[in-house]
């Protein structure tokens, strides 16, 4: 008699070496790398490295990789003249799929799949990301796109492309850290949906489009902005427990908490709560940390539910004062580097 199961859950769809998660001890490893080291003593470049290449850089070999983002960082004239037709009211996460489908068009090597040609393909669509997003922030709020500079890394450049200044070193630095958070998952939703379409021989553009299409849905990409509007909403720290537990009573979803694989601790969370503090005490707003601090406490107390890595991760944007509805096209900017290394 034959058996099926619901989804995908227990099912072994490929091995890779390029990241992997222990949730029972709470890790997680990218490339034989603990995520804790990598964000602690890594840039986001050395990671990105270190996911297409299988080690760490040297220092020449950083410099030059370094140097090849920051040749592919400007948009085509014809991409850029696509952004600016798009409507004000488009979200940011239908303009970055857009954005990223129309630009094969600009690519003579298109449908060219060798792994030489995936490599370009990949090093350009994590150059040009950060790009795109920032371009489009701009343009709806109707402002003209700021070009990118040569001189600043991966995160400090999209900060200066969105608010035309140079960010401060601990600005950039959170950012960056951030991206490394995020940069691979095993076998996530959009990684899955983007092997599918390469396993049809389709080039790497298509799929990256297919993983920023299933990036999109809420149950995949949106939780630190739900997270973020829930601390807004609760606006101080006095008025979060007794928020939470009015929720709680009528079987709401706090969202941020839990995770399917890690049965304690996500270990970005570790990460990343640290650091939310050391952002909202610098930037005088401590109450977003405070808020989300009692909320944990409460959570953990009550329910024995951790935090994942989008609860503080949304604190972390908002102080970085990227817009609520632009955190998932972040998320994408950091998984551009493990999808494109997972296809």
């Amino acid at each position: 008699m034959s058996t099926s199961t619901k989804g995908l859950e227990g099912v072994t769809a490929a091995q890779s070496a390029l990241s992997f998660i222990d949730g029972e001890a709470g890790r997680l490893i990218y490339r034989g790398y603990d995520i804790h080291d990598l964000a602690a003593h890594s840039t986001f470049e050395e990671v990105a490295y270190l996911m297409g290449n299988g080690r760490l850089p040297t220092r020449s070999q950083l410099d030059e990789f370094r140097q090849t983002l920051a040749a592919h960082r400007r948009l085509p004239d014809g991409l850029m003249a696509v952004l600016r037709i798009f409507p004000r009211h488009a979200t940011p996460m239908e303009a970055l799929r857009t954005a990223v489908s129309a630009s094969s068009m600009f690519d003579q090597d298109a449908d060219t799949i060798s792994l030489e040609a995936s490599r370009q393909k990949a090093t350009r669509l994590t150059a040009q990301l950060p790009t795109i997003i920032a371009a489009f922030e701009r343009l709806r709020n109707g402002q003209e796109p700021i070009p990118p500079r040569d001189d600043l890394d991966h995160a400090a450049n999209y900060l200066y492309m969105q608010t035309g200044r140079v960010p401060e070193p601990e600005d950039a630095r959170a950012l960056d850290v951030y991206y490394i958070l995020l940069t691979d998952h095993e076998m996530n939703a959009s990684t899955f949906a983007a092997r599918v379409a390469t396993g049809t021989l389709s080039d790497m553009v298509s799929a990256i489009t297919s993983a920023i299409g299933t990036l999109k849905g809420p149950l995949h990409g949106g939780a630190n902005r739900a997270a973020m509007e829930m601390l807004l909403e609760i606006g101080e720290p006095d008025q979060a427990e007794s928020y939470v537990r009015q929720a709680l009573a009528e079987k709401k979803r706090i969202m941020g908490f839990g995770h399917r694989v890690y049965k304690t601790e996500d270990p970005r969370t570790a990460v990343l709560r640290p650091l939310s503090k050391q952002l909202c005490e610098r930037a005088g707003v401590s109450k977003w940390y405070e808020i989300s601090k009692r909320i944990e406490d409460l959570m953990i107390r009550e329910k024995g539910i951790n935090a994942n890595v989008d609860f503080y991760s949304a604190s972390v944007l908002y102080v970085l004062g990227i817009p609520i509805d632009l955190f998932t096209p972040m998320f994408a900017c950091s998984r551009m580097i493990g999808w494109t290394a997972h296809v």
